[in-house]
């Protein structure tokens, strides 16, 4: 079930994602007439101060448009800046803990276990209409994750096989030299034998 949901939201919150980056010149305009109450909620949002540095649950016009611009930032933050943010996100809460989950997504492979933990333990306390984002950067962490998994089983493999190959060359390089030997003893054997 959770699956199917993913599925079904994933080109909404991809359609969301571009409008967004897009920009308001890329939304249909309306012939004629007055805004709707959508597009001047919209507008008030904006003008009210969407995009906050650390995004919270309390602006339900800002929800979306907020974490989607936190989430880019966390995805092109450096390392001073996720440090910068994770400090100013200590402390209990579910918004805080969900918002250090997602610049520890971002971070290194050590980080993602950590991250996909906050995830589970708290997006069932995001507002709802926030929950399909929050999931879907969960699987995309979990792709990413299990992705980290394979190369590192592919590396752990490639070194076996390479400890193997060193074992066997040593191995021939070891068996060369005795074979040298017994080459070196039958050749004098031989001499002794044409001399007598």
């Amino acid at each position: 079930m959770q699956g199917t949901d993913a599925m079904t939201f994933r080109p909404l919150l991809a359609c969301l994602a571009a409008a967004w980056l897009a920009g308001c010149e890329m939304l249909p305009q309306g012939a004629s007439g007055p805004p709707s109450s959508s597009t001047t909620s919209k507008a008030a949002a904006a003008a009210s101060g969407c995009h906050a540095v650390v995004p919270d649950f309390d602006n339900e016009a800002c929800l979306l448009q907020d974490w989607l611009a936190y989430g880019l930032a966390s995805q092109r933050g450096d390392r001073q800046w996720r440090d910068t943010m994770l400090t100013r996100l200590e402390g209990p809460g579910a918004e805080r803990r969900l918002a250090r989950a997602v610049v520890l997504g971002w971070g290194t492979e050590r980080e993602w276990d950590r991250a996909a933990e906050l995830y589970e333990a708290d997006l069932s306390a995001a507002p709802v209409t926030l929950q399909p984002l929050l999931r879907y950067w969960l699987n995309e962490l979990e792709g990413r994750r299990a992705m980290g998994d394979d190369l590192t089983s592919a590396r752990d493999e490639l070194a076996e096989h390479e400890t193997q190959r060193a074992a066997l060359e040593e191995e021939n390089a070891t068996l060369e030299k005795k074979l040298e030997a017994l080459t070196a003893i039958e050749r004098s054997i031989n001499l002794r034998q044409q001399t007598e």
